[in-house]
């Protein structure tokens, strides 16, 4: 027989598992022979148990690798470490071993050695150990195995322990052996001019080297379509074009099939069409700020305010009068503030910024809230003369923006002033 007829191919075990730390820590204590005059050794119940998967894979017909995943909740006292609690957690071990077995598989019973190297994880520590120890490999059918095996875990890290291991599982061939092949009947020399893999008789463009797909014809851009057939042969494209790319007719970055707007160049947030421009009046919907109401770029497409509205407004911002050092209005301002009131009842579409200023007498922060007060004032009076809250917004500026020279008494009576400026968005 050839060598490796029995060696064993990829294989699947699942195991039942015992950690046994007291028998471990008893060993280390006192030695081999008081452990076994003492029968100091641990009780099944004495031992934390758990589960293990196993990946077995022949190298020889006498060595087998094996990698072991195994876990166990338990509580493991981990060494050199400040774990205090006493709850169980989960206990992971991966090991690596070389078992090497007295006999191939072709034996019912089959006693091996096992050793390797393996790691440890527990509730963050991580450790390192050597796995010493034998096992029994009993084959209960073919390609199925039963397992016993009893390992010695040695530490070589700090934050691992002694400890022993024992597990009683079953394993599983997954691949059959491979019978021998017969050799196959030697090939007829053919005839292949352009080396493609496609004999000349079934070869419709025999001088060139092509695909076997296209009956041995090439296929540049890799589309599918031959070459010769191909109008479009170095870009990939679809047979419907004749191998041409879909067409982008307005030339927008978007081909006609995905194209709403084919003939007319578009973006394609709207699925190849222009932006709109609701109102026709030349500016698109993204950048107007009154899309349903026509109006110049200038005024960024909404209606330009009536300059009569705006010199009026201007007329009131400038009789709007207070008394002195205080936020109440006095009542010469009413007529002014009321035809500003009717003006906004007139057009809807009308807001009003109303901004309070002073000039740099006294503290800055006083002057910020007189400002305050006095544009709120102006507003709470429109408001009471039917003016939408919505439509108003007042501003305190305090003395931060002068309009005239504070040093002097005219200066100062300029800058204590309230604007108010029309708009319509």
């Amino acid at each position: 027989m050839a060598q490796n007829d029995y060696k064993k191919g990829p294989t699947i075990g699942f195991h039942f598992v015992l950690n046994d730390f007291k028998t471990a820590a008893a060993l280390r204590a006192s030695g081999l022979g008081n452990v076994l005059s003492n029968k100091d050794w641990a009780k099944p119940s004495e031992m934390s148990p758990g589960m293990a998967l196993s990946y077995t894979q022949g190298l020889t017909n006498n060595i087998d690798f094996t990698g072991t995943l195994s876990g166990s909740f338990l509580n493991y006292k981990v060494p050199n470490s400040r774990v205090t609690d006493n709850s169980d957690h989960l206990f992971l071990e991966a090991a690596a071993t070389a078992n090497l077995k007295l006999l191939s598989d072709k034996y019912y019973v089959n006693p091996f050695l096992t050793a390797g190297i393996g790691a440890s994880k527990y509730s963050g520590y991580y450790g390192a150990f050597v796995p010493l120890g034998a096992g029994i490999q009993v084959k209960v059918v073919e390609d199925n195995y039963a397992l016993i095996n009893a390992q010695y875990r040695i530490p070589v890290t700090d934050n691992a322990a002694y400890h022993l291991y024992y597990s009683l599982g079953f394993a599983h061939t997954l691949a059959k052996k491979l019978q021998p092949v017969a050799p196959a009947p030697a090939i007829p020399v053919v005839t292949d001019r352009d080396g493609d893999g496609i004999q000349d008789a079934d070869d419709k463009c025999p001088d060139v080297a092509g695909l076997a797909s296209l009956q041995g014809c090439p296929d540049r851009d890799g589309d599918g379509i031959a070459d010769a057939d191909d109008k479009c042969p170095d870009v990939a494209g679809l047979g419907k074009y004749q191998g041409c790319p879909i067409p982008d007719t307005d030339k927008d970055g978007i081909n006609d099939e995905q194209d709403k707007c084919p003939t007319v160049a578009g973006v394609a947030r709207y699925q190849g069409c222009p932006i709109p421009d609701t109102d026709g009046d030349g500016v698109n919907d993204e950048e107007d700020k009154c899309p349903t109401r026509p109006g110049p770029a200038s005024n960024q497409g909404c209606p330009e305010i009536a300059k009569e509205v705006i010199e009026k407004v201007n007329y009131a911002a400038k009789n709007v009068f207070f008394a002195t050092g205080s936020y109440k209005l006095l009542a010469k301002s009413h007529k002014s503030l009321n035809e500003v009131a009717e003006l906004m009842k007139a057009d809807e579409s009308l807001m009003l910024d109303i901004d309070g200023h002073t000039d740099d007498t006294g503290k800055e922060e006083t002057n910020q809230t007189l400002s305050d007060n006095r544009a709120k004032a102006v507003k709470d009076y429109l408001i009471a003369k039917g003016v939408a809250d919505s439509r108003l917004y007042a501003t305190g500026y305090g003395e931060s923006k002068p309009v005239a020279d504070n040093k002097t008494a005219a200066g100062r009576a300029k800058n204590r002033r309230t604007e108010m400026t029309a708009r319509n968005f």
